[in-house]
C-alpha cells in the first residue's frame, strides 16, 4: 500500500476570524492544496492561497498533521500550517469553490451555515487560535 498523497493547509485568521471555503462536496475547506513535485511545502501552500483566494499570505508554524478520509477508501495526508496575511483580505474566489467566508472564530463548530467542517480542519483551526499571534496578523 502507497503512502496517500500529502495536501497543504493554510489556517489563515485575520480580525478574529478564519478563511474557509467551500468545496465541491458541500465541506468546508481550508485554503491549500497538492505540492507540485519537488516544491518545498510552504512555497506550494503560499502558491495554492493565491490562486484559490488571491491572497498573499506568509506561511508560519506547521500545525499537527492528519489523515483525512476524502472519499470512502481515499486518504489525504493534510499538512496544515498557520499563515499571516500580508495584503489586504479581499478574496478573489477561483473555480475550485463554490463560497468563501471570513467566519468570526465565535461561530466556529462542527457544522456552518449548514455545511460539515472536517474535524481535523477544526482541530487545526483551534490549535492555531491557542498559538500567540502577532498584532499584524489580526488585521485584513
Amino acid at each position: 500500500m502507497s503512502a496517500p498523497p500529502i495536501s497543504v493547509k493554510g489556517v489563515l485568521i485575520a480580525e478574529d476570524r478564519v478563511l474557509l471555503l467551500l468545496n465541491e462536496r458541500g465541506e468546508w475547506d481550508l485554503p491549500g492544496g497538492r505540492p507540485d513535485l519537488g516544491e518545498d511545502h510552504r512555497a506550494a501552500l503560499k502558491r495554492e492561497v493565491q490562486e484559490e483566494a488571491g491572497l498573499v499570505v506568509e506561511v508560519d508554524a506547521p500545525l499537527d498533521e492528519h489523515l483525512f478520509e476524502v472519499l470512502p477508501g481515499r486518504f489525504v495526508r493534510i499538512l496544515p500550517f498557520v499563515c499571516r496575511l500580508t495584503g489586504n483580505g479581499d478574496v478573489v474566489l477561483s473555480h475550485e469553490h463554490l463560497e468563501t467566508r471570513w467566519l468570526p472564530l465565535a461561530e466556529l463548530g462542527e457544522r456552518i451555515q449548514g455545511h460539515p467542517l472536517p474535524a481535523g480542519y477544526l482541530g487545526a483551526i483551534r490549535q492555531a487560535i491557542d498559538q500567540p499571534r502577532s498584532v499584524s496578523a489580526r488585521s485584513v
